[in-house]
């Protein structure tokens, strides 16, 4: 059944609104990103801290782009910090100036849409990798194609000439299918550069872009010359039925005799090398487009947010109402960081210490790469972040879990005495050894880590460390209420210590023997006075 444009158009629009439902191709997704030149940036976030921050499920959440260009762009933005904080502002001045132009924001969301295939994934091959040369011989390829055209004139006269161009005929047919392995490698990405051209053409007629304006327009004209040539290529034959079919093999036997296509093709290839700039520039204008329209799509889906403003301070990181922006039906909380001190987290499992932490961490990635908080205001500074909240062993490489707490812990030591200001979240340290030397470790990393342009955030069911911990540390606790045999979280973040706890608690209300939590409740009481008396003599 045939859809009219204007309808099409529609679901185009509505579309762009909601979460995508397709498969995520992380490996292409990231295309750009691995092959992008990342050293002037600010932080390039690791690997174990994207895992940490459940990245790509938050990728997933906010990616409202319409392109595979925008996706692409997308994902290299969000996980790598700018230099300056102003660098990711300019999303808002799209937002501001589209939200405006209500129509060219709808425009401009239907054109990005045409960028919406699978071959525009590799469009960052066309500036990011090296070209195909030409071969040495290639002179003989060009003699090869005059040669035929030569023979076959002389065949008006001579018509004996004719074998002989059945010979170069032949000999460049052959030549011809050697060079479609080349073609191939270029089938995804020169089909969709003419699109990009199309697209961003319409786009700068529209008066879309803004501070590139000018610079998109000179490398439209640039790549003019490149449109010429890549559109003789017919690279994936849409053609129906016999007829169409029986056409494209003979023509593509007319482009092999004369050897049209690898002359061509090398031509192209060598007007792409030279312009990689200009391609890049346009691929770069479209995705930051991109990124704005889905950016102001996924803020409409909140239930707030604000931009949040930047300190030239060191642990500096106050919020109000913040709240994780993959949780349904979040529990916000209020944070102001007082007296230069880090923050020790308590709590029994569940109640909320390591998703308030991975809160701290996401909310810090979103406003230095997207301008955006989930908060009702946030200041902090400029930090870089790194994260140890789940860590594995390694069985291929006879890691024990405590030895590769010790390897992720050294890193984060060594990048706690970096000139910046570096932002730690930390879940349950050194959980992999006893609990002497856990807590004797754990109290002497978190010390070294809270240095002075450091703020840890550090979550422990070891109250020993509090002890030990009380100058350098600020306290903050999440507990749970038993009501009617039920346990009941509040998620709610609460100054000092954990006072009760309710392991044992929870022990009775699953039922175990009561020999078990008889004898438990008796060793926990001598247990808290031991800890008692050793904390009054200590005092």
């Amino acid at each position: 059944m045939f859809k009219s444009r204007k309808r099409k158009h529609q679901e185009i629009l509505e579309r762009q609104k909601n979460v995508k439902e397709e498969y995520f191709d992380f490996d292409r997704i990231a295309l750009f990103f691995n092959h992008e030149n990342h050293e002037k940036e600010h932080q390039v976030i690791d690997d174990r801290t994207l895992k940490d921050l459940d990245y790509k499920e938050l990728f997933i959440s906010l990616d409202r782009t319409s392109s595979s260009i925008g996706q692409q762009y997308l994902y290299s933005k969000l996980r790598v910090i700018p230099l300056q904080a102003s660098q990711s502002q300019i999303y808002d001045d799209y937002i501001k100036h589209l939200t405006e132009n209500k129509e060219q924001k709808e425009e401009a969301i239907i054109q990005l849409s045409k960028l919406n295939n699978q071959g525009a994934y590799f469009l960052q091959r066309l500036f990011f990798g090296e070209s195909i040369q030409k071969p040495k011989w290639f002179w003989l390829i060009q003699g090869l194609s005059i040669s035929l055209v030569a023979s076959l004139l002389i065949s008006i006269l001579f018509p004996a000439v004719l074998l002989l161009a059945l010979l170069f005929a032949s000999v460049n047919t052959l030549i011809h299918f050697w060079n479609k392995n080349n073609v191939l490698g270029y089938s995804n990405s020169i089909p969709q550069l003419l699109v990009l051209h199309r697209v961003a053409a319409m786009l700068h007629k529209k008066g879309v872009f803004l501070k590139s304006q000018n610079e998109v327009s000179q490398s439209l004209q640039a790549l003019n010359k490149i449109k010429r040539s890549a559109i003789f290529f017919k690279w994936e034959s849409t053609a129906s039925g016999e007829i169409a079919q029986a056409f494209d093999y003979a023509l593509d036997l007319i482009k092999g005799a004369f050897l049209i296509e690898p002359i061509i093709f090398f031509r192209l290839l060598g007007q792409i090398e030279s312009n990689k700039k200009d391609i890049k520039t346009i691929f770069e204008s479209v995705g930051e487009l991109d990124i704005a329209i889905s950016l102001s799509t996924w803020r409409e889906s909140l239930p707030y947010y604000c931009i949040p403003e930047y300190v030239d301070a060191v642990k500096i990181w106050n919020s109000e109402s913040l709240y994780h922006p993959l949780i349904k039906t979040p529990v916000s909380n209020n944070l102001e960081i007082a007296s230069q001190k880090s923050i020790l987290l308590t709590g029994s499992n569940m109640s909320g210490k390591t998703t308030f932490i991975r809160t701290v961490g996401i909310n810090t990635l979103l406003s230095q790469t997207l301008n955006t908080a989930c908060a009702k205001q946030l200041t902090l500074s400029r930090f870089k972040i790194y994260s140890a909240i789940q860590i594995a062993d390694d069985l291929l490489d006879n890691t024990s879990y405590y030895y590769e707490e010790v390897k992720t812990f050294k890193k984060l030591t060594k990048h706690s005495q970096s000139e910046h200001f570096n932002l730690f979240l930390l879940d349950e340290i050194f959980k992999g050894t006893n609990t002497i030397e856990r807590i004797a470790s754990g109290k002497a990393v978190l010390s070294y880590l809270n240095g002075s342009t450091n703020l840890v955030f550090c979550s422990t069911h070891d109250l020993e460390l509090i002890d030990y911990l009380q100058k350098e540390y600020a306290y903050f606790h999440f507990e749970e209420s038993i009501e009617g045999g039920q346990l009941i979280f509040d998620y709610q973040l609460k100054k000092g210590s954990l006072k009760n706890t309710n392991a044992i608690r929870i022990l009775e209300m699953n039922n175990f023997p009561s020999q078990i939590t008889e004898e438990a409740k008796s060793l926990a009481g001598d247990l808290f006075k031991i800890k008692s008396m050793t904390s009054a003599k200590n005092l």
